[in-house]
């Protein structure tokens, strides 16, 4: 297949002055976010409220950080599975990635900056808070466009409530060859909603409903935006989570970042009423976000073809 024709991501924005709940501009955007989620399951997002210098302050902050001893990194622990630092596994021998919880309140992003840094690091402390930030709003009116589009403004605030934000920050080591190499395996996320960011070296690869994997090619100014299967849930399956995988080629390091909406542990994930009917029987049982993310890392949870299909399906 030629270039010309190779399917694309949609590509929405999200940067119009006039983007308010009930403007023409809303209602329009939310049609696109919610044919986007349902076909593909994500879609390349135009947000101009993140300033260039700090789109380019985070990268320099995550090269400060993996430049750091190993030893230093290992520091990052969470009792939540792919929480803390990732690294070291023969599989994914290019890949390496930390987590920063609760990355939009400042005192917690400076509690773990001090693990690395016990002298401090205020200059990275702003930019991960202020970045996490700005990134959340995009993330805020994505998810009030899915509920409006699904009817169920009602669950709005508690929608909102239920979940907290770990902003992820990744690596992936150029492999030195021009022959594509497994950065990091096929996977769907496991969460809400993830705001991906990422350098100028691509990798990132989404598989459609067909099977077939298209490379996401977004440009400085965009992010890419994925719902994860926690939604899918919520909304019974209404909504699309992909598939995506990073190939590697070539000598340059890939950086990239994501904001992931997480549900608090012991929040129930159930899917409303209004979004059970005939034409759509529920899919899965009510379940709790963190004991599905503990059964995931299992063995079973590992070989299962779909962990949520396994762990809660009807």
């Amino acid at each position: 297949m030629g270039s010309e024709t190779a399917p694309k991501l949609p590509s929405i924005d999200f940067s119009a002055p006039g983007l308010k709940p009930g403007t023409p501009e809303w209602v329009s955007v939310r049609a696109q976010v919610r044919q986007g989620l349902e076909v593909f399951g994500c879609f390349e997002a135009t947000f101009n409220k993140v300033p260039s210098h700090i789109r380019k302050a985070i990268f320099d902050a995550l090269k400060e950080l993996f430049d750091l001893p190993l030893q230093t990194k290992l520091r990052n622990v969470s009792k939540i599975p792919f929480h803390g630092y990732v690294g070291q596994y023969p599989m994914v021998p290019l890949f390496e990635s930390m987590g920063i919880e609760d990355a939009t309140i400042y005192p917690k992003v400076e509690s773990l900056s001090n693990i690395f840094w016990p002298q401090g690091n205020p200059g990275f402390c702003q930019t991960v808070k202020v970045f996490s930030e700005q990134v959340s709003e995009l993330d805020q009116i994505v998810r009030r466009m899915i509920l409006e589009s699904l009817g169920v403004e009602k669950y709005m605030e508690e929608h909102m409530e239920s979940t907290n934000y770990l902003l992820r920050v990744m690596k992936y080591k150029g492999p030195q060859t021009t022959e594509a190499k497994l950065g990091l395996n096929a996977h769907t996320d496991k969460n809400i909603v993830t705001i991906l960011y990422q350098n100028q070296v691509e990798g990132l690869e989404v598989q459609a409903k067909d099977g077939q994997w298209i490379s996401v090619k977004p440009s400085a100014d965009s992010f890419t935006v994925m719902i994860g299967d926690s939604l899918y849930a919520w909304a019974n399956g209404r909504l699309h989570s992909p598939y995506h995988r990073v190939m590697m080629s070539g000598n340059e390091a890939r950086y990239s970042v994501g904001l992931f909406s997480i549900p608090k542990g012991g929040y129930i994930i159930k899917a409303p009423e209004e979004l059970v009917d005939e034409d759509h029987p529920l899919l899965f049982k009510p379940f709790d976000h963190i004991e599905f993310m503990g059964f995931y890392y299992t063995e079973a949870g590992q070989r299962a073809q779909s962990a949520l299909k396994t762990y809660c399906g009807v």
